[in-house]
């Protein structure tokens, strides 16, 4: 189900079930996600954090926002083990999760700050961006201004109307100079959706 040319493809199966098994067990008491059945959490968590993968690749340092109980950043750390990644949740008890399954996994390229991102940022400096299920494009627009205008790129994973939100920014991406592109679209298996992803940079 993987992609097959997925770096770090067998450490990241071992790795993300136990992350996804840390979930199960933690959300008995804590409200960390709807998806239950282990085959959806596996599409809807692991696969689709790790299919945009390449365009990650050339990274420094990728900020996830708002990254929930680690996704998409503890899956793309695994496959991409050279780069820093820092997950940013603001929600307290979601922050202490991901803290305590970065122990259990043992991720040494991974840090987890309990702080709203576009705080995160301005200390980590970070040259990417990330987030799923996060804020409409205008929103993002107007927390990571300073970002984009500092060089970071902003990849944003959408479902299938990333078009719409890309017009109804229009105004504000001009008025920064930036430009907001689909540069990526895939299926998930068993009719689980459609997505898109969205990149914002600077516009030359």
């Amino acid at each position: 189900m993987l992609p097959a040319d997925l770096p770090q493809r067998d450490f990241l199966i071992g790795k993300c079930a136990e992350h996804l098994e840390l979930i199960v067990e933690a959300n008995q008491y804590l409200n960390l996600t709807r998806i239950t059945t282990p085959r959806e959490a596996a599409i809807k968590h692991v696969l689709d954090s790790v299919i945009p993968w390449r365009l990650f690749a050339e990274a420094r340092h990728v900020l996830d926002a708002g990254t929930g109980p680690g996704f998409p950043g503890i899956p793309l750390s695994l496959a991409l083990p050279d780069i820093q990644f820092t997950l940013a949740e603001s929600i307290q008890k979601k922050a202490r999760f991901v803290d305590a399954a970065l122990v259990k996994l043992a991720l040494p390229n991974v840090a987890v700050s309990a702080r709203r991102a576009e705080e995160v940022w301005r200390d980590s400096r970070a040259d990417v961006i990330t987030a799923r299920a996060f804020a409409p494009v205008s929103r993002v627009l107007g927390l990571f201004g300073p970002a984009i205008k500092a060089g970071t790129k902003i990849l944003l994973y959408k479902g299938p109307d990333a078009e719409r939100e890309i017009a109804e920014s229009a105004k504000e991406c001009a008025k920064l100079r930036v430009k907001a592109e689909v540069v990526m679209r895939y299926g998930l298996p068993d009719s689980l959706g459609a997505r898109t992803i969205i990149q914002i940079h600077g516009s030359v």
